[in-house]
Formats: structure tokens, C-alpha cells, sequence
């Protein structure tokens, strides 16, 4: 087999890292924005850019009843649930939780296979499952104090802010198990776009409410581009990213790359976001690094098939 080029693997590095950023620098934004109308806004803002992705390919299928389906539940639990979930989950712990917990998600992926699409799941990764359970579980003994806050949050933020990270996770692993059936009809690029579409359908009823009590003359330039770019980052540049890595590096191989997520995730909130990394994080970052690789890093048999 040949080596995939180094271009791929710069690809699927810079997506996950990108995924990591973004999320992590999200923290910022639900600061400013009522977390439905930062949706809406990143949803609206996605749909411009990707207007020329929605069109049908020439020599693509139209897309089935059952196509239209799957789209609406790629988007309903990967883009919109999945948005909301993470926003405030992010909003009521931190970037570091976010990190950490979004490690989970190779793992989540093989529990949801093996439940739904009985896909046989090897003893690693239940040991990869059980490893992000507990850096999980560890999260909850650290603070998750926001800096520069004028009080500590209060009691209950960090365990629901975690429950609502943690159902993130569920509604990402979701996404992944409808995107295989997806992707074997519709292109990449196709689905981004109608999923995007259908997240900005799911979610405008709350963004307009939102907007309609919501100051826009109090927000910064920065914060409008840091918008601008966390809307093309988590829609369209990452997923590109991803799907350009992946047609030539194997998909066992190219999920070994999740590692850059929660990697990211945590720089950004230490170096960015002035969030603390107590020995606490550490032990709990350590345990989803591990489960993440457990999970992801390639068979030998396997590839030695290939």
C-alpha cells in the first residue's frame, strides 16, 4: 500500500485542531450571544458560504426519500442538538471540560456501532470506553470557575454543564453512524450544505426570539469576526478538511488525528481563555487521551490486509 501523502495527513490534523479550536473559543461567544441566536447566526452565516454546495453534482442521484430522511437526522442531532448541547455545555463549565469530554467521541462511536449497526466492537476499545468514562467522571472534581468572573458559578453548573457536554458526545456519535449510510449516495460537500440548511430551519424560531430582545450594536468587531470564523470552522473549512484527509488515509489510521480535538480544545483554553490546569485535568485529560487512541489507533491485522 502506498503511503498516504503528507498533505493528508496535514489535512485531518488541521481539521481536528480546528474542531478543537472552535469549540474551546466558543466560551468566548456564549459570553456575548444567547446561545440560540449564536446558532442561528452561525447556521445563517454557514448557509451563504456553502450556497454553491447545495446543487446537485453532475451524475449524482437525486436524492431519495429515505436520503432526505437520514439528512434530516444527520442534521437534527449532529448539527443542531449537538450546537446546542455543546454551547451550554461550554457556557457552564469550560474549554478544558469541553476538551476532554469531546475525547469521548471515537468511543461513543463504537458503543453507538455496536448497539445500532452491530459492528463488533474489540476488547481495546471497551477499554478505550471505560477510560473516557473515567476522565469523564474526574471532571467533576475539578472547578470550572469562568476567569475574571466577579462570584464562582454556582454548585450545579459543572455537573449539568458535563451532562450536556456528555449528550453532545451522544448526539456526535449519532451524526458519525448516519453519516455512513449518507455518504455511500450523497457527497461531502452536498450533505455540509443540506444539514447546515436543515440546522438553520430546526433552530431560526428560537434565533429570532432571541435577536429580538438581543443589543447587536454592543458587540465588538473582534467578536463579530471571531463569529465569523467559528460559523465557516465548525461548517464548512473543518468538514472539508476531514473529507480531503480522507480520501486517501484509511478511516481506522485517519481517526487516530482526533487526538489534536481535545488537544486544542485545552490549549486554546489555557493560552487563550487564562483557564487553569490543575493536576486534576491532567489525570482527566490523560484517561481521554488514552481511551481516544485505544479507540482509534489502526489494527495491525487490519492493515496488513490493506
Amino acid at each position: 500500500m502506498t503511503t498516504p501523502p503528507l498533505l493528508a495527513y496535514a489535512a485531518l490534523a488541521s481539521s481536528m485542531a480546528l474542531v478543537g479550536s472552535y469549540v474551546a473559543l466558543s466560551k468566548v461567544l456564549v459570553a456575548i450571544f444567547p446561545v440560540f441566536l449564536l446558532a442561528w447566526l452561525r447556521f445563517g452565516i454557514a448557509a451563504v458560504a456553502m450556497a454553491h454546495w447545495v446543487r446537485r453534482a453532475p451524475g449524482e442521484a437525486p436524492l431519495s426519500p429515505r436520503d432526505r430522511r437520514l439528512l434530516f437526522w444527520e442534521s437534527f442531532l449532529g448539527n443542531f442538538l449537538f450546537s446546542i448541547c455543546m454551547l451550554f455545555g461550554v457556557k457552564l463549565t469550560s474549554a478544558l471540560a469541553a476538551g476532554v469530554t469531546m475525547a469521548a467521541i471515537p468511543a461513543a462511536v463504537a458503543l453507538l456501532s455496536w448497539a445500532v449497526l452491530r459492528e463488533r466492537v474489540r476488547a481495546r476499545v471497551w477499554l478505550a470506553i471505560v477510560l473516557a468514562a473515567l476522565g469523564i467522571a474526574l471532571l467533576a472534581l475539578a472547578r470550572h470557575d469562568t476567569p475574571g468572573a466577579a462570584a464562582p458559578a454556582p454548585a450545579w453548573h459543572a455537573p449539568v454543564g458535563q451532562l450536556l457536554l456528555l449528550a453532545a458526545v451522544i448526539c456526535e456519535a449519532c451524526y458519525v453512524v448516519i453519516g455512513k449510510k449518507l455518504t455511500a449516495q450523497v457527497s461531502p460537500r452536498r450533505i455540509s450544505a443540506l444539514i447546515n440548511l436543515w440546522g438553520l430551519a430546526l433552530v431560526t424560531p428560537f434565533g429570532i426570539w432571541q435577536a429580538t430582545t438581543f443589543d447587536f450594536s454592543a458587540v465588538a468587531v473582534p467578536h463579530w469576526a471571531l463569529l465569523v470564523f467559528y460559523a465557516l470552522a465548525a461548517s464548512m473549512v473543518s468538514v472539508w478538511l476531514w473529507m480531503h484527509g480522507l480520501r486517501t488515509v484509511p478511516a481506522p489510521e485517519a481517526g487516530v488525528f482526533s487526538v489534536m480535538l481535545p488537544v486544542a480544545a485545552a490549549a486554546v483554553g489555557v493560552a487563550a481563555l487564562g483557564e487553569i490546569f490543575t493536576a486534576v485535568h491532567a489525570a482527566a485529560f490523560a484517561l481521554a487521551l488514552a481511551g481516544l487512541l485505544l479507540a482509534t489507533w489502526p489494527d495491525r491485522r487490519a492493515a496488513a490486509r490493506s
